[in-house]
């Protein structure tokens, strides 16, 4: 984390103001902009963390905040302890902690041993810009609040950004859902981490979720989650050019001259729109180029020099050929919609899914037409799996959507990705008290 003082502007600091929100310190807006209440902000949290309170957010400073963006602490066990007692410390949850431990147990701790404390409030923001360094905060954070969760690696960006696949449940029903394929689009992340999150807890915890069991959901499918396909274009369009890029030149002179990515960006690092660079009606997507006046590598609709030439891409593509993937649905904004089929090759009960889909959020089932529907991830999978597939579009407006539509896309979107994963109604979670995870 770069130093923070009065007058900076940046994701960082938007990152900054909304940690210090959730834990009741600042009640201003997350701008983004180090302000003098987002000074007075810092300066309450180093006085009550013992730092010298000069409103700048310093390497100490930096330390100390990092546990509360991660989302927990590392507690040292003394005698007389519980689970309890360092719950009623830190004002937490008890269970939370037990389901952060659950190879301790929790009547007879050690003296000295180290228990992961997670804090109250939540570890994915949905308020605050969602770069690939909030993002791998994030999986950081769950993991060790819910160490059952599993983490793996499905490739690498251009750059070399980890490209990372989150695994809820331990059934045989395999479903994915992917976001950020597009740059511009990337509220679809925190919409995937945010169900991450809540999902997590309600199975730690023993509780239902959207009218869903999630210990059923977890015993019957493995859902999984590659929240962030396009990392390097998600943090052009969120940071700017950062120094050392080595595409700089080239991407002012892709994006017509300007540096300024933040509203045009649509494309990985290399100017390839990666949602027309799969191998399905790819060639008509190339082709679709010229009649829109693209010529090469820019900010949208460049397939790329041939079919699955990016590294992301390649990423998504053996990922899903290694799993025996039931169903896929692809986040992208906006328009609330959801697309189905592509060249009449999806099964039968594409459309009926897709259909109780519809009910569920409200959003249009459709057919896409035109350059829209040529080399999508969605087209790629119906084409050579003849499976289930989706492209959900959430919210509306323009892109990049404002983050102010986050609560209402998140409450769209739930149900869906609850009902994928079982493809079936809801049914009643079981009562009773909550119970430790399986891990």
């Amino acid at each position: 984390m770069r130093i923070l003082r009065l007058g900076d502007a940046g994701s960082d600091v938007m990152e900054m103001q909304s940690v210090l929100k959730r834990m009741g310190l600042y009640a201003g807006g997350v701008d983004g902009v180090f302000g003098q209440q987002t000074r007075r902000a810092v300066e309450e949290f180093q006085r009550r963390f013992g730092l010298a309170a000069d409103g700048v957010v310093g390497p100490r400073t930096a330390r100390v905040l990092m546990q509360f963006l991660l989302g927990y602490d590392v507690y040292t066990v003394r005698a007389g302890d519980t689970f309890y007692g360092i719950a009623q410390r830190y004002g937490t949850d008890p269970a939370a902690i037990e389901a952060a431990n659950p190879s301790m147990d929790p009547d007879n701790l050690r003296i000295g041993a180290r228990v992961t404390v997670p804090y109250s409030f939540g570890v994915v923001a949905t308020d605050a810009a969602y770069t690939y360094e909030v993002l791998m905060r994030n999986i950081q954070g769950l993991k060790a609040r819910y160490p059952f969760l599993r983490v793996s690696s499905i490739g690498a960006s251009v750059l070399g950004k980890t490209l990372y696949a989150l695994r809820l449940g331990t059934g045989p029903r395999n479903v994915s859902y992917n976001a950020a394929h597009h740059a511009l689009e990337w509220i679809t992340s925190p919409v995937l981490m945010k169900f991450a999150e809540d999902f997590l807890r309600a199975y730690a915890l023993g509780r239902p979720i959207g009218g869903y069991d999630p210990r059923e959901i977890w015993d019957s499918a493995s859902v999984w989650l590659v929240p962030m396909v396009n990392p390097d274009g998600v943090d052009l369009v969120l940071n700017g050019l950062t120094p050392g890029n080595p595409y700089r030149d080239r991407l002012i002179r892709w994006n017509g001259g300007s540096a300024d990515f933040s509203t045009v960006w649509q494309a990985n690092i290399r100017g390839v729109d990666l949602n027309h660079n799969y191998d399905a009606a790819w060639r008509q997507s190339k082709q679709a180029e010229a009649g829109l006046g693209i010529t090469g590598p820019g900010p949208t609709r460049y397939s790329g020099p041939y079919p699955v030439s990016e590294p992301e891409t390649r990423a998504m593509v053996g990922f899903t050929r290694s799993h025996d993937f039931r169903l896929v649905m692809a986040y992208h904004s906006q328009g609330r919609v959801i697309y189905w089929n592509f060249m009449n090759l999806a099964p039968a009960e594409a459309r009926t899914i897709g259909q109780s889909l519809a009910d569920i959020s409200g959003y249009a089932l459709e057919e896409a037409t035109g350059v829209a529907s040529y080399a999508g991830y969605k087209d790629w999978f119906t084409q050579d799996f003849r499976r289930p597939g989706y492209t959900i579009e959430v919210g509306e407006g323009q892109n990049p959507l404002p983050l102010s539509q986050f609560p209402q896309i998140y409450a769209e979107n739930l149900g869906m990705l609850l009902y994928a994963a079982g493809n079936g109604p809801a049914r009643p979670a079981p009562g009773g008290g909550p119970a430790r995870p399986a891990v």
